[in-house]
């Protein structure tokens, strides 16, 4: 595989931060199967856990603007995270920059290398 020493510092990168527990599942059993014959299977599933992980800025300016945000993790802490988006946003930004989302992306940037295309 094509970079492959990149995608596992990347990998281990995103390993390192807070993120979704499929992600992190997905991740984590890349990692073991790479140089194994599980390692395909594994990689097309990292690329899947990325892709529904890695957060737009649309997505996330919807959810912390709503009721739900704000009682699943408290008004301040909703607010501060829905004015950051649209303040990203609004300098073009159009992923979501929390340190997961920034990790995926990384890793994302090397999709076709882990799907062997």
């Amino acid at each position: 595989m094509k970079n492959q020493e990149i995608i596992i510092e990347r990998t281990k990168e995103l390993l390192a931060t807070h993120c979704y527990e499929g992600l992190r599942t997905a991740a984590q059993q890349w990692l073991d199967a790479v140089g194994t014959e599980k390692e395909a299977e594994a990689s097309k599933k990292y690329v899947s856990a990325l892709e529904d992980a890695v957060t737009d800025i649309d997505s996330v300016i919807s959810l912390f603007g709503s009721d739900k945000a704000k009682e699943k993790f408290g008004e301040e802490m909703a607010n501060k995270i829905y004015s950051h988006a649209v303040e990203i946003k609004a300098k073009g930004a159009k992923w979501c920059d929390c340190p997961a989302c920034t990790a995926g992306l990384k890793v994302l940037e090397y999709k076709a290398d882990l799907l062997g295309e």
